[in-house]
């Protein structure tokens, strides 16, 4: 292990890491290098050091979106730096800026327990700040895009910071600039406009319903991410207690005739409005349907609480995590003439 000393260089340097406890997944595979940052000044630093100079790093937040198929022989850079600050503030909406390594659901508590409302649809979505604006994570009918205002990010091949305005980040369904260029941006900060003019968007499936369950008929912001944690926590499998990485597959986007096509044969497929002549289907619908829910090969396994979730039940390898992922896609495609795409991110393998 090397340490270059945390207090005077912001970071810290291990040879050989182990990744198990770095990714949801408990994926039990290692990298050549992992570089921990703690001061975002120290990152063109970092990059000067024999282990990093010559091969450009994967960037790695919590592990909450990736799926390592096999070791990874560069260097990793992780960012662990803290800070949340209120920039401004008025009768219109107030201005957050976060460092990168903030765990998310500690930034959105903290955001509800400071009267600030917008964020409390994404309450418990696991991973870090910096990996949101990358993934534009979104849940409940919320996408974090929508209130982000901009990313700070280190240009890896440049060697320069440089600030995305929101039109910038080319946000997307699951989707951004950092996201199609994922070794490229380094996000250090992202600064966030949560605005005073609040209406609580409970139309999403299941979530007017479990307001109602709750004997709740005027939500205010914590109303609704109770609801969410409820309805998350009933659905989805707690990574601390079995390994996983939430939804594995996106919702498809497909055209609307396909759509239509397709719920004239099966009546009971969810599907939304997606714009532009689109339409968004459940892929949770399209692998239980095939009979995929709960299945379990070795401890490789799909959850029996939700069809989108890949899990592993103990000792699973990120190839046999894989190779049952691909089973699942083959089998929608077959029946359904869809092509599942995965959420997270694969490193290792051919996707």
């Amino acid at each position: 292990m090397s340490n270059e000393g945390m207090a005077t260089t912001g970071y810290t340097l291990t040879e050989n890491a182990s990744l198990r406890e770095r990714n949801t997944l408990r994926v039990d595979a290692h990298a050549g290098w992992l570089a921990e940052v703690h001061d975002a000044a120290a990152i063109p630093v970092l990059l000067d050091h024999p282990a990093l100079r010559d091969t450009p790093p994967l960037l790695l937040g919590e592990g909450s979106n990736v799926l390592f198929a096999g070791d990874y022989d560069g260097a990793i850079v992780s960012m662990r730096t803290r800070g949340i600050e209120v920039l401004a503030e008025d009768a219109d909406a107030v201005r957050i800026r976060v460092a990168a390594g903030e765990h998310w659901d500690d930034f959105v508590r903290w955001t509800l327990a400071h009267g600030h409302a917008g964020l409390e649809n994404l309450i418990l979505i696991p991973g870090s700040v910096g990996a949101a604006p990358m993934q534009n994570i979104g849940a409940y009918g919320v996408e974090v895009g929508e209130f982000i205002e901009t990313v700070e990010a280190f240009d890896l091949e440049q060697r320069s910071f440089r600030d995305f305005a929101n039109r910038e980040c080319e946000f997307g369904y699951r989707d951004s600039i950092f996201k199609r260029h994922p070794d490229r941006w380094l996000i250090a900060t992202v600064a966030l406009r949560l605005p005073r003019d609040w209406t609580p968007r409970i139309d999403y499936a299941g979530l007017r319903e479990e307001l109602a369950r709750m004997g709740i008929d005027r939500p205010a912001p914590i109303h609704v991410a109770d609801a969410v944690v409820n309805l998350r926590t009933r659905k989805l499998p707690d990574p601390k207690l079995i390994g996983n990485a939430g939804s594995f597959f996106k919702n498809p986007l497909v055209p609307a005739a396909q759509a239509d096509a397709l719920r004239r044969e099966h009546p009971q497929l969810p599907s939304w409005p997606a714009g532009e002549g689109t339409s968004k289907l459940s892929a949770a619908w399209l692998i239980e349907a095939c009979g995929f829910k709960g299945l379990r090969e070795g401890d490789a396994g799909i959850s029996n609480r939700h069809a989108l979730v890949l899990v592993n039940h103990g000792n699973a390898s990120g190839a046999q995590l894989w190779a049952l992922a691909q089973r699942v896609r083959e089998g929608v495609e077959a029946r359904f003439g869809i092509t599942l795409e995965p959420e997270p991110r694969i490193i290792g393998a051919v996707t």
